[in-house]
């Protein structure tokens, strides 16, 4: 795999990593209510934390997967890591806010393009 291909997969995996910061513990900060645009009172609530800390941990999951896939250099991995971030993009677009699309699925696009073409 190329090296470009190698940075993308990283930022792809950072990206989602910091996603799980945000929603599993930082939920309250100014960073993840702009994010998420939610409010103090959402934010309050032991519902919402709890939705939020569940979602976080399946972006942690797609992190350490892809970050499995570079370590194993299994290009497989990577590629079944890179169409779930994808297909979670396009859904959340679909069903909650169509940036998500640009700001998760864009990266995860040109990563799994990179990773196809080498």
């Amino acid at each position: 795999m190329s090296t470009l291909a190698t940075i993308f997969v990283l930022i792809v995996s950072l990206e989602h990593f910091y996603i799980l910061a945000l929603e599993m513990f930082f939920l309250s900060s100014k960073a993840a209510k702009r994010s998420f645009g939610l409010s103090d009172e959402a934010v309050a609530s032991k519902q919402i934390q709890t939705l939020f800390a569940n979602q976080g941990l399946y972006n942690g999951f797609l992190a350490t997967g892809l970050i499995f896939g570079l370590i194993r250099n299994d290009t497989g991995v990577i590629i079944f890591f890179l169409s779930c971030v994808i297909i979670a993009a396009v859904y959340g677009a679909l069903t909650s806010n169509r940036s998500i699309l640009i700001k998760q699925g864009f990266p995860a696009i040109i990563a799994l393009i990179l990773v196809l073409l080498v």
